[in-house]
């Protein structure tokens, strides 16, 4: 049977709600800290260059307390590089979005980035970080970042989530295209942006080579009514293989 896939919590939206008064309210390093402890595997950061939820002291303090998986996200911009260079995150997930978007919403073109992305990766896999490209179902550019030397692929999952409610079937169709293309390029599969207590169980059965997901607007909304250890928990329970 395929390990169970891992959940990281994008912790964006903690950080935004401290920044909406200001102040350290709620602590978003504690807030990272009680996510491991009610059971996440992995915690996920991205700070964006106006430091509107996450800043980068975020990430800095946030590194030496966990002891799962970090992985921090953003665009290769040389500060952000800096940064991850600094940290020496487990992973870091290269996102192509210019600092005016409010959420990511495309993924790489890795044939038209080709030299960029090979550049960055070869810096931080020097630095051993493993390097995720965030990417869409397109089997040229899924092969092309195994080309730049990319570990893994994050599979964009908008369009899944979007499509779920309607045709499940049709909706994950190209993801599990994706997946094996990934699979058979020596690719570790990753997957984010959507994903929720709806969804997120028929895409890690239909991708058992998933390896992690990444989780953050759905998961801290879920936490409003639920509380934040047992959502955690209702998400982990998810992901169990059957």
């Amino acid at each position: 049977m395929p390990p169970m896939t891992k959940l990281s919590v994008n912790i964006n939206k903690i950080a935004t709600l401290r920044n909406a008064r200001g102040g350290d309210m709620p602590h978003v390093a504690e807030a990272a800290k009680n996510c491991e402890r009610f059971g996440a595997q992995g915690i996920t950061v991205h700070p964006r260059p106006d430091e509107r939820h996450i800043r980068y002291s975020d990430v800095k303090e946030i590194k030496p307390l966990i002891t799962t998986e970090f992985n921090v996200e953003g665009y290769p911009s040389k500060k952000f590089m800096n940064l991850v260079l600094e940290v020496k995150p487990h992973q870091v997930t290269l996102v192509p979005d210019p600092p005016e978007v409010l959420t990511s919403n495309a993924g790489w073109n890795t044939i038209e980035h080709f030299s960029f992305l090979k550049e960055c990766i070869q810096e931080f896999k020097s630095h051993a970080i493993r390097t995720s490209i965030f990417m869409e179902c397109n089997e040229d550019f899924i092969e092309n970042a195994k080309k730049a030397g990319a570990d893994r692929v994050e599979l964009y999952t908008e369009d899944y989530a979007k499509g779920y409610l309607k045709d499940p079937e049709n909706a994950v169709a190209p993801y599990v295209y994706a997946a094996e293309v990934a699979h058979k390029n020596e690719l570790g599969i990753n997957a984010g942006h959507d994903l929720n207590l709806d969804n997120l169980a028929y895409i890690a059965e239909k991708i058992p080579e998933l390896l992690e997901v990444s989780i953050g607007h759905a998961l801290i909304s879920d936490a409003l009514y639920f509380g934040l250890e047992n959502t955690i928990q209702m998400y982990l329970r998810k992901l169990e293989k059957h």
